[in-house]
């Protein structure tokens, strides 16, 4: 049914120091698969990235819309595409934005993070998940108390591994420590990368970047919006397309982030992908895998074609001096 050669043509990366490889290119469920959106065309997006080699499919329990649907509808293709295939995939999901109604539906507490993973696990029809996430840091929870949630889902069966989202280098040094302590390692990390959104590669209070303290730690990175939500795509160099996530009543994209200064840059970054033979999303990916610290860059897809072209982006993960230096020119 699928590929017998797709693990061939991708690309699989150690998880920091753990015994887990990823795929180069992580396929992420966040805002093209809920119950809005066409069931067959989520359907044909996942298998076409399982036959191209993606073993990875990132969720979180808010993820849709609504919340919670795109689990279930994933939960579906795994019953009814995926089913015989599960020792294959690596699924995760994550939990810390508002799911639920009352004090116990968000944030970081173990009530919270426990519940929502039972939640999830019944939403896939999973015994469990492959990776489990602390998806934000919480500034009222104690993060002992956040870490200590995360080793006992690992301890109780319901998660492999866990990892963490969008915490900054202090605090993640910090959880790295304390799940260290607990006898579960954080495996991986998931900061928001792109050519144009840098904050993981500058200092923190401590003098060292987000990406310093992965490698020191032995923490994989995972980067989402690495397109910077489709921005360094074909998709907006002749403006903005109708059916897009800023076109889309339901988008993630506010109109107004999208200026034509914007546009410039990316149609001169588009340039200098064209002279490395590549799409701008490929080179876009290609210039987050540079990086030794990323394991594997998480895409969205709209379009079963959108990941054909991702996965070329391995083809030529390499740069010279003057690429590198042009696209900050552009960029910065």
């Amino acid at each position: 049914m699928f590929n017998p050669q797709r693990y061939d043509q991708m690309n699989y990366r150690r998880c920091g120091k753990s015994g887990l490889q990823l795929p180069a290119i992580s396929l992420g469920l966040w805002n093209n698969f809920g119950h809005k959106d066409d069931f067959g065309v989520a359907r044909e997006i996942v298998k076409t990235a399982f036959d191209a080699g993606i073993t990875h499919f990132d969720l979180a329990n808010n993820y849709g819309p609504p919340a919670g649907s795109a689990e279930e509808n994933f939960g579906k293709i795994l019953a009814s595409d995926l089913a015989g295939y599960r020792d294959e995939l690596v699924i995760s999901s994550k939990a810390g934005y508002h799911m639920w109604p009352g004090p116990y539906g968000d944030w970081g507490s173990r009530k919270y993070l426990v519940a929502s993973c039972e939640q999830s696990l019944k939403r896939m029809n999973l015994e469990y998940v492959d990776i489990f996430y602390s998806h934000r840091p919480d500034p009222n929870t104690p993060l002992e108390e956040t870490m200590g949630a995360l080793d006992f889902l690992v301890r109780s069966g319901k998660a492999l591994y866990v990892g963490i989202s969008s915490y900054n280098a202090a605090q993640t040094r910090e959880a790295a420590r304390i799940l260290r302590e607990l006898g579960t390692p954080c495996l991986i990390h998931q900061p928001s990368y792109s050519i144009f959104n840098r904050w993981v590669e500058k200092p923190h209070e401590n003098g060292a970047s987000l990406l310093e303290v992965l490698g020191e730690e032995g923490i994989g990175g995972i980067a989402f919006c690495p397109l910077d939500q489709g921005v360094l795509t074909s998709k907006y160099l002749n403006g903005i397309p109708s059916g897009s996530r800023v076109d889309k009543p339901h988008g993630t994209i506010n109109e107004g982030a999208i200026s034509e200064e914007k546009l410039a840059k990316v149609r001169a970054l588009n340039e200098v992908a064209q002279g490395r033979g590549q799409s701008l999303a490929q080179m876009a990916l290609a210039w987050i895998l540079r990086q030794p610290t990323m394991t594997s860059a998480l895409i969205g897809a709209s379009k079963p074609q959108q990941i054909t072209d991702c996965v070329g982006a391995l083809q030529n993960l390499e740069f010279s001096g003057e690429e590198l230096a042009r696209i900050d020119e552009i960029a910065l």
